[in-house]
């Protein structure tokens, strides 16, 4: 039966990267000729591609890393990207490009550049007292103006080519030879080059040679005139002779702007919305023009081609993430729908069915194409043979996926996402087998409700009950020649951690060492900027720090901080039972624990002997030296890490991802977040306004959030292979993170055998249909530029976050139904969840640089 046609599309968010085990060897260090695939890379050894992995997967998920860099390390290294540099970039954010640059080159790719230099151009003439002038928005280009574009260029040229090399990226200018113009119009605009021949040969050479290619687009008449040419122009001249994957346009807006909403316009598909978007009343003017020159642009390039309008900042994540950064226009694709597989071409359907099937493939491709014939199918495939989806609708309870073919560029083009969700429309139960070595098995996680083991196979499904799951595959198994990949085994087990046949290689270098040189290369290259939003402290005076409450797990933490701290020295340290024995683990001078008082934190702070007070005491204890403090009138700030002052609204919460840090920053009375609530409330922060009804938290820490105190909590007699829940209701974070948020939520702690470490699975009632792209974009966004919170598109483990300072966040599942979503968090209950929180505010109320003695590792 034959259904409409679906028109789903969808970016090609090209990346690369020469990481991961196989894509490195086939790109690294080799010289072949032009005509070949590859070209001399920078060579990636086995610690840098860790390193690599753990910059990219904070701006994207793993999966997506390694398939974009999959698919493109199969090309050309030409037909990577051209990007369009204009003039002003060059003059205001020659850093953050230079480094941006840098990166890709560092991970084996060859952007080639095309710069312009419009707005130097103009302050020169005008200087000159030389009025630029334009006819139809074309310069018109005397021999005066001629004579100083030549210059301008060159200079502009040389400083992208000298920020390169500084940061170690060779760079090899361009200046001619690469673009051959006849006159445009000599009469009206003068010296004014169209485009009429394109010499790759300069670019071929440089790229040969390892260097990145930077062009202007300064052209030449066949006898040797210098012409003028618009960038624009010239890269899209460029475009249709590399035939790139992605032409970048950098612009200081990052992309382009609904006339009407005024919100950016993240796609636009050329074969469905050009004739509509044209007609719109505020497409008009450069915007139209921009449009227009774009479609006429990828009309000659191959479908996989794409145009990006992009900001500086954003150029990683719009080549390595499928979510992109600014506006990404591209002709589209086609999926349509049919009962039989006859027009589709036996090449294709050999790559299809027996190369890119994520099923288990059939005996041969005349049985296949029998078999198809002989039942009832819907088989959904694209115009471009890049795709084959064949499922099984003979059974009136559910279907079967037979074939799930896609080639790496349907993974990474969204063509992919866009079909799940018509499966999810079409069939309303749906049940598919996986081997567990099979790519992407993530993303076929992510699309199940549930995932049965059974002899080495994964099966996965949605709207069916499990007892109907395990007949359905059971009695499929027995109909042969329908079920490719259904096991005939009827015994069942439990789900490996693993396969042997997809165990991760590991790096010789320590975590530590990756995360160490990961942060150089993010400095270095700009992937991540960490600013605090209260910009950096100005004190560099030392402060002394009275801590009360040293013995348990978060004392201690705090010492070893303050230990390494630039500016924060300890001057007392209260413990009653320790009391006179020496402060272990502190070396910048010989501290013995004391035993205060009231009284004595009266006393020293008449006598301005305490700069700031940490209070790592237990619930309800405090209180005393607080009005001890306070009564003394003194000048010392206070930070608690108890509940005691959490719900006082004359004290300042501390959590400076979500509040004001200003008003930290003035506030001499800060209390410290719990560890679960800092979690919760990050994780809950950015889709407050979707909310549609009240939120369920399930938090597991490890046993260290019991405390000191012997307790069944920390008992590891009773944790082994067990785990507690305990507070079922009406927890005291429960009413912090409600209290705090503004939105009742729902809490459920329990303790786990692990020492430290926090995980939270958080379910979230929808208010309104959201992708699960496009809430992992709310979380990037709003925590853009937060050094100590990592958004990712994988589920955190506790695992990769305990013993670290920064919070992370992923998962970003979103149901069905699109009524509710599910978003997990880990954070570590020592640090982030206490000490370093207890820190960050300590800076801030003290004067100093937010992240002053802490790891941004």
């Amino acid at each position: 039966m034959m259904l409409s046609r679906i028109n789903k599309v969808a970016s090609i968010r090209l990346a690369k990267r020469a990481l991961t085990r196989n894509v490195t060897r086939t790109i690294a260090c080799q010289k072949h000729s032009f005509s070949t695939k590859s070209f001399a890379s920078p060579a990636i050894n086995d610690q840098e591609r860790d390193v690599l992995v753990r910059i990219l997967s904070s701006i994207g998920s793993r999966r997506e890393v390694e398939q974009y860099l999959r698919y493109f390390t199969s090309l050309e290294l030409q037909r990577f990207a051209i990007i369009k540099v204009g003039g002003a970039i060059i003059s205001d954010e020659i850093d953050t490009l230079s480094r941006s640059l840098a990166f890709l080159n560092h991970v084996g790719l060859y952007p080639i550049v095309v710069h312009g230099a419009g707005p130097q151009l103009n302050r020169i003439l005008t200087a000159k007292g030389v009025e630029p002038d334009y006819i139809d928005g074309i310069r018109i280009t005397d021999a005066q103006t001629l004579s100083v574009a030549r210059q301008v260029f060159l200079e502009e040229n040389a400083k992208l080519v000298e920020a390169l090399e500084r940061l170690g990226t060779r760079a090899r200018p361009i200046t001619g030879g690469v673009f051959k113009a006849d006159y445009l119009d000599r009469e009206k605009y003068q010296y004014v080059g169209k485009i009429f021949e394109v010499n790759k040969a300069p670019i071929e050479q440089s790229i040969r040679a390892g260097t990145l290619p930077i062009l202007t687009s300064m052209a030449e008449s066949p006898s040797g005139q210098l012409l003028n040419v618009n960038a624009d122009i010239a890269a899209g001249e460029l475009a249709r002779v590399l035939k790139p994957l992605k032409i970048v346009y950098l612009n200081e807006k990052g992309g382009l702007y609904h006339g009407v909403t005024g919100k950016k316009i993240s796609t636009i598909y050329l074969d469905k919305e050009y004739d509509s978007l044209i007609k719109e009343p505020w497409v008009k003017y450069g915007t139209k023009l921009k449009i227009k020159e774009i479609k006429e642009l990828l009309y000659t390039l191959p479908r996989t081609s794409s145009v990006a309008i992009i900001n500086t900042k954003d150029l990683q994540k719009e080549l390595f993430t499928e979510s992109g950064a600014g506006t990404m226009i591209s002709r589209g694709f086609d999926v349509s729908v049919s009962d039989n597989i006859d027009g589709i071409p036996d090449a294709a359907l050999k790559k299809l069915v027996f190369e890119d099937n994520s099923m288990a493939k059939p005996s041969s491709l005349e049985q296949f194409k029998k078999d198809i014939a002989s039942s009832k199918v819907k088989v959904y495939s694209d115009s471009e043979h890049e795709l084959l989806v064949v499922v099984d609708v003979s059974n009136p309870k559910f279907a079967f996926l037979r074939v799930f073919g896609a080639t790496d560029r349907s993974w990474l083009n969204n063509v992919v996402d866009s079909l799940s969700a018509t499966l999810k429309s079409e069939h309303k139960s749906l049940i598919w087998c996986l081997e567990p070595s099979v790519k992407n098995l993530e993303w076929f996680f992510g699309k199940s409700e549930g995932t049965l083991y059974r002899n080495g196979r994964y099966y996965f499904w949605y709207g069916i009950d499990l007892p109907d799951v395990q007949q359905a595959i059971n009695s499929a198994g027995a109909d042969s020649g329908v079920t490719y990949g259904v096991s005939n085994n009827k015994s069942s087990t439990s789900a490996p951690r693993s396969s042997p046949a997809t165990k991760r290689t590991f790096s010789t270098m320590s975590g530590r060492t990756v995360a160490h040189r990961a942060a150089a290369l993010s400095r270095q290259f700009g992937v991540r900027s960490y600013a605090s939003n209260a910009g950096p402290g100005t004190n560099k005076n030392i402060s002394k720090v009275a801590l009360i409450g040293a013995r348990g797990f978060t004392g201690k933490n705090i010492i070893s901080l303050i230990n390494t701290h630039p500016y924060f020295e300890l001057s007392h340290v209260s413990s009653r039972e320790l009391e006179g024995t020496k402060l272990p683990g502190y070396t910048k001078k010989d501290v013995r624990y004391v035993n205060l008082s009231a009284d004595d934190v009266k006393r020293m702070e008449k006598a301005g002997e305490v700069d700031a007070w940490l209070m790592a005491l237990p619930n309800g204890v405090c209180k005393p030296f607080v009005e001890a403090i306070s009564s003394a009138n003194g000048k010392s700030v206070i930070v608690d890490l108890s509940a005691d002052f959490r719900f006082d609204d004359s004290w300042t919460y501390g959590l400076p991802e979500l509040g004001d840090r200003l008003a930290i920053r003035k506030s001499k009375r800060i209390s410290n977040p719990g560890c679960y609530a800092t979690g919760s409330q990050l994780g809950l922060a950015p889709v407050l306004d979707l909310l549609g009804g009240e939120p369920t938290i399930f938090g597991v820490s490890g046993y260290s959030g019991a405390g000191t105190k012997p307790s069944p909590k920390n008992d590891l007699n009773v944790l082994t292979n067990n785990l507690i829940p305990y507070s079922l209701t009406d927890h005291i974070h429960e009413r912090e993170i409600s209290y705090h948020l503004g939105h009742q939520v729902s809490f459920i702690p329990h303790v786990a055998q692990w020492f430290q470490g926090i995980s939270l699975t958080i379910n979230v009632p929808l208010n309104k249909s959201i992708t699960s792209r496009e809430l992992r974009n709310l979380y990037q966004e709003r925590y853009e530029g937060e050094a100590l919170i990592h958004v990712q598109g994988d589920i955190p483990l506790v695992k990769d976050n305990s013993t670290k300072n920064f919070v992370s966040i992923g998962g970003f599942g979103v149901h069905s139904s699109s009524k509710r979503a599910v978003i997990n968090v880990t954070i570590d209950n020592l640090l982030k969840g206490a000490a370093t929180q207890a820190l960050q505010n300590m800076n801030l109320t003290c004067g100093y640089d937010e992240y002053a003695g802490i790891s941004l590792d």
